[in-house]
């Protein structure tokens, strides 16, 4: 899993999420920022409103939040969806040791990201291409 740093990184680098079933976020800076949530139909579920996007929790009356706006949570994106964001510029993921490497191509130029985890390399290729 990406860290909530980058998490942090990605979304001030314009990441766009529009929020979906199966995707991870937090709750920052309210002493829950090592709970990590699963929008899910049965639970967490996304309302479109004229206003935005809020984030819905169903059930959860142990915890005195009903909604969230989205701006106010930080997307924690999967591998996958990572891999999608880097479009054609992703040539592969490699094992090296220590972790892993995300290969960039630009042309002829190929560029390397590394990171103990997988998802956690992929972040860090993303920024590099958001950050030009």
């Amino acid at each position: 899993m990406i860290t909530i740093e980058q998490a942090r990184r990605l979304r001030k680098a314009v990441a766009l999420w529009v929020p979906g079933a199966g995707d991870r976020f937090v709750v920052p800076d309210r002493d829950m920022d090592e709970d990590v949530f699963v929008v899910s139909d049965m639970t967490v579920e996304v309302h479109d409103y004229p206003g935005g996007k809020v984030i819905g929790f169903n059930g959860t009356t142990e915890w005195a939040l009903d909604s969230i706006e989205q701006r106010e949570v930080v997307w924690l994106p999967r591998e996958e969806q990572l891999r999608a964001l880097l479009g054609p510029r992703f040539v592969r993921l490699e094992a090296v040791p220590g972790g892993f490497a995300v290969v960039l191509t630009d042309g002829d130029d190929t560029s390397r990201f590394f990171a103990a985890d997988a998802e956690q390399a992929y972040a860090e290729a993303l920024l590099a291409l958001l950050n030009g």
